[in-house]
């Protein structure tokens, strides 16, 4: 048996026509760039996230970026967020000229660990990134206190939490969260894509010029901007995705706990903990293990697919190295660097196909006591 890490055809034969009929309107209209289509999108978006604006962008990485911008973080300020997250979260705050600050991860649920945070915060701090990994949305409740307390913005990477909850409320949880549309997201387009949502109707003005060369009106510019589109096609086939958002999360809940109920029988196997109040939509399932690298190559010879996220946390990335942080600086996220190994998960996922796995990893372990 092969099993993909992510099988994105499964649900694309699945919706072909519902799909293809979305890329025939904007192929008939030649609306590319902009348009109903987008618009539409935004829309609808904005409505399923509880918010008043969305502006799409090119990706979740530029989301962040113009959000930051748009926020007024300029070179010299202290951006807050985890060393356990794709590199682009800290990358934006870096291309800015910004500095990010980074906060070690709660060891059950792998996102920042908010009680440690007011520890990090300094005179120079003025937002804070905290990451929705996996699906799995981080503690709002206490960061958006500590917040209002400091007079800090919040910019809630949401790119790995389309429909994710917090207290019932679906994330952003604050005022404005960021999302991308990769094709191998909970909601993913096919290809690069993103959005930023808000309840700051300033801020969303100033996106729609920020993304757009600093115009609004064709060859009116009374800003600098940016080349960062949601083009129209993408915008089409994720209206018609979005009307199963909810029924795919769902899908990834019920594999989650076939998983969990199969894996948490196995000594050495760690599986995820959803946390108090919160509502994991499971973009990615990852374990935690001893001989996780022997575990991963015994998997793959076996026909199944899985990954790592993340085997260099962000702090240890060359990129960073001249800013003086070194190993042991964040011990729980360089702890779960070396322990963590992400299984295949996606709405379509079969029970045999889990069974399968779950049996591999099963069989690894039994090899070491037998």
């Amino acid at each position: 048996m092969n099993i993909k890490f992510v099988d994105i055809q499964r649900q694309n034969n699945k919706y072909r026509k519902e799909f293809l009929l979305a890329f025939q309107r904007v192929f008939d209209e030649a609306a590319y760039t902009f348009g109903p289509y987008m618009e539409e999108f935004e829309r609808s978006f904005a409505k399923y996230c509880g918010k008043k604006y969305a502006i799409g962008v090119n990706s979740g990485v530029d989301g962040l970026k113009l959000s930051l911008i748009g926020y007024g973080i300029k070179e010299g300020d202290e951006v807050i967020t985890t060393p356990n997250s794709y590199f682009g979260t800290s990358m934006v705050i870096s291309n800015i000229n910004a500095v990010p600050v980074f906060v070690d991860i709660d060891p059950t649920t792998y996102t920042i660990n908010a009680a440690n945070i007011e520890k990090a915060i300094t005179k120079k701090t003025k937002a804070i990134i905290p990451v929705h990994l996996y699906g799995q949305p981080a503690q709002m409740d206490v960061i958006l206190v500590l917040a209002k307390k400091y007079n800090l913005v919040v910019i809630e990477d949401a790119c790995q939490a389309h429909g994710s909850r917090f207290n019932n409320r679906i994330v952003p949880v604050g005022e404005t969260g960021v999302f991308s549309f990769y094709p191998g997201k909970n909601l993913g387009a096919f290809g690069d894509g993103g959005i930023i949502v808000t309840d700051n109707a300033k801020l969303a003005q100033d996106l729609l010029y920020l993304r757009n060369d600093g115009s609004r009106e064709k060859y009116i510019h009374p800003m600098f901007g940016y080349k960062s589109r949601l083009d129209a096609i993408h915008a089409s086939v994720l209206s018609e995705k979005l009307k199963y958002l909810d029924e795919w999360n769902e899908m990834r809940r019920k594999n989650a706990s076939i998983y969990t109920n199969f894996l948490q029988k196995i000594p050495g196997v760690v599986t995820p903990q959803e946390a108090k109040d919160a509502y994991h939509v499971y973009h990615i399932y990852t374990i935690e293990c001893k001989n996780r690298d022997k575990l991963q190559s015994y998997l793959k010879e076996n026909g199944i697919e899985v990954n790592i996220h993340y085997p260099i946390p962000i702090h240890l990335q060359e990129a960073y190295k001249q800013q003086g942080y070194r190993a042991g600086m964040f011990p729980i996220t360089e702890e779960k660097a070396d322990r963590i190994l992400s299984l295949p998960m996606f709405p379509e996922l079969t029970e045999k196909e889990i069974e399968f796995v779950c049996k591999k990893i099963k069989d690894f372990f039994d090899s070491f006591s037998s």
